[in-house]
């Protein structure tokens, strides 16, 4: 059945998940695609991670001979009756004994091996592997040191069930017991269709409006993982001709069609129209954040090199274009149908109990799959929520697993637990040291260099403030702050004081720093310093409240008596330097306040004003901790202060430095 060209009737209301999962399922059991596609035979050397599709058994036993189980001589055990070393037996080569190697085939006669360490030649000056007579001294029971005909694998019993995914002993384990191929379920084949006339490949010079295409990139690798074969299309423009054209072609020689963005309800959104002329749309629209867009359907297609050509269906999934939403609609639809496919079972990640970090709202109407990152601070695991936009890819790659807030949950409250499915492995979380708080360059270098201590940095910036109330709620190990005090002029001790005062701190100095003013390049506006930010043509971009660069601003702005409401943009907020710097290079500000190496790294132009310190506010029980040790040892490494030391305005003179 097609649907008929009507652009309005292609977004559907949005469905609950399991719904979506139901229908799609019964179209796929009616198509008899329920199941797995098809046996093929591999050589051994190419079985590695596929999925048996018929028990192995044994064609030969392992060993299929008797055989010595170490280098000595095989005799009769019952010769050796009474040897002792008062009485010691004398046995004659050839006639009562043999040399074997470990692994040679036991004579007819012989029923044990006396290992060569314990025999002696006759005469004694003799070689032990060369002599005519040996001499033992104690006696030897029947097979002993001998491996039994059958002592591994005997001929006709199971060696590998059905449904088995193959490591690399298993296949040591089927050439063993007589085969040199193995029956496998076949990989799915899966087309993958980028679809935009604003994309571009990877390597290109991205110009304004243009986009990087990597989502095929990120599922086809989950394809590959999960055990399909991925096959990764040109990228089709935005044109409905064209992607009906591209679709009927691949699935002519594919199992999956997974069509790329284009699947909500705008003008050039037609991968509903095109499935819908191929085929059936099942589902368009599904209660699931992010991935809402998500469209289930199947294609409806004709059998080749038949003479008399039969129907065959071939699932299409639509999936979002933003990689967020992309990703995480592979998880939920295609992991599961090529774990069908390919005879095993859907993956399941470890799940944890955590401590959620923060206060977190969610739609009553949809599952939301939300990101955090966990770590063990003292006897509790804590998962932070990370940034939940569906096209901040960056989002999933510091991710450590996945919260599900339940469709009818508004969210969760600070300190509630919840259930985490992790990306990572318990022993990673067990080694994680998390920072939040004041967002800086060298935490990332930082994360780079203790990596190969066999620790693990995991951070969020929450400025300043959020970072000490964070170590207040004994959700991170440390926090990175710069807040002045305007009365003392001295750095984080006041606030270490007001908002932990009932816990034992370090406040460890690790970088000077220098802020200012990030510009355009060239400074067209000819900006000098904060007096310039209440002209009427420089537009401004602050960062957020709490963080240490706000009430630095704050307090200088006070002190020259320029007021806050005077300045264009002073609400526009950024949570990191780089953001500040990547909203000047866009054109939404014309400067913000940030580091030199922030404005270095996009190649901005820096009005230099003031020099911050920058330290590490640590809980005594974590400093002490062995957990952070790799990370203190750090601060005294001469490669990582050299590398902190070459960016631009860092002064690493307090490094290491207790300052309380």
């Amino acid at each position: 059945m097609s649907m008929t060209h009507d652009r309005s009737s292609f977004y559907l209301d949005d469905i609950p998940l399991q719904e979506a999962r139901e229908r799609f399922s019964q179209a796929l059991a009616a198509a008899g695609l329920d199941r797995p596609l098809g046996i093929e035979t591999l050589p051994l050397d190419r079985a590695l991670g596929r999925v048996t599709a018929e028990a192995v058994w044994a064609k030969r036993s392992s060993p299929h001979y008797h055989a010595a189980a170490m280098d000595g001589y095989a005799l009769r055990a019952a010769d050796t009756d009474g040897a002792s070393d008062r009485n010691p037996i004398d046995l004659a080569l050839e006639n009562q004994t043999t040399y074997v190697d470990t692994g040679d085939a036991m004579p007819s006669w012989a029923d044990a091996v006396v290992p060569i360490e314990l025999v002696e030649p006759i005469p004694p000056s003799a070689d032990v592997r060369h002599c005519d007579t040996i001499r033992i001294r104690a006696a030897v029971s029947p097979w002993s040191n001998v491996r039994l005909m059958g002592e591994d694998m005997v001929t006709t019993e199971l060696v590998l069930p059905a449904g088995h995914v193959l490591q690399p002993i298993d296949l040591g384990a089927i050439a063993a017991c007589g085969h040199d191929c193995v029956r496998v379920w076949r990989r799915p084949r899966v087309a993958i269709l980028p679809t935009g006339s604003e994309l571009v490949p990877p390597g290109t010079q991205a110009k304004a409006g243009q986009i990087i295409e990597f989502n095929s990139l990120v599922l086809a690798g989950q394809v590959e993982a999960w055990g399909g074969e991925p096959s990764r299309q040109a990228i089709i423009g935005d044109d409905l001709a064209k992607l009906k054209t591209a679709v009927a072609s691949v699935s002519a020689d594919h199992d999956l069609v997974l069509v790329i963005a284009g699947s909500s309800a705008g003008s050039e959104d037609f991968t509903a129209a095109a499935i819908g002329e191929l085929g059936q749309v099942l589902v368009h629209g599904i209660a699931v954040r992010p991935g809402h867009p998500v469209i289930l359907g199947m294609l409806d297609r004709a059998s080749p090199d038949q003479e008399v050509p039969s129907r065959r269906s071939v699932p299409v999934i639509g999936i979002p274009g933003y990689p967020v939403s992309a990703a995480l609609t592979g998880e939920i639809f295609v992991e599961p149908l090529l774990a069908e496919w390919t005879g095993r079972l859907p993956r399941e990640l470890p799940t944890l109990e955590a401590t959620i970090t923060r206060k977190v709202h969610s739609s009553l109407g949809d599952d939301e799959y939300l990101r955090v990152t966990v770590g063990r601070v003292g006897n509790r695991i804590v998962a932070a929520p990370l940034t939940r936009g569906a096209g901040v890819i960056t989002s999933l790659v510091r991710a450590d697993g996945i919260v599900i807030i339940p469709a009818g949950v508004q969210g969760f409250q600070a300190g509630e637990k919840v259930n985490v499915k992790l990306y990572r492995t318990p022993a990673e979380i067990e080694r994680t040291i998390l920072i939040l708080g004041s967002h800086d360059l060298c935490i990332d270098l930082m994360a780079q260099f203790i990596a190969f201590k066999g620790a693990r940095i995991s951070s969020a910036n929450l400025g300043s403030l959020g970072g000490l109330i964070a170590l207040r709620r004994r959700e991170a190990h440390l926090a990175g702050s710069h807040l002045l005090d305007p009365e003392s002029g001295e750095y984080n001790l006041t606030y270490v004081a007001k908002y932990l005062p009932e816990i034992e701190t370090v406040v460890l100095g690790f970088v000077y720093r220098q802020q200012g003013l990030i510009v355009e390049r060239d400074n067209p506006l000819g900006i000098q310093g904060l007096e310039d930010l209440s002209k009427e043509d420089v537009i401004f971009i602050n960062r957020q409240r709490g963080s240490g660069t706000r009430i630095l601003l704050d307090y200088h702005l006070t002190s020259q008596g320029i007021p806050a409401e005077a300045i264009r943009g002073y609400e526009q907020e950024a949570f990191t330097h780089l953001a500040v710097a990547a909203s000047v290079t866009s054109g939404r500000a014309n400067c913000g306040l940030g580091i030199q190496a922030a404005a270095a790294a996009l190649d901005l132009d820096f009005v230099p004003l003031f020099q911050e310190r920058y330290d590490l506010i640590i809980p005594m029980e974590h400093y002490r901790h062995p957990k952070l040790q790799p990370l203190l040892q750090l601060l005294e490494d001469p490669e990582f202060v050299q590398a902190v030391k070459d960016l631009p305005g860092y002064d690493t003179t307090p490094m290491g430095k207790r300052f309380a």
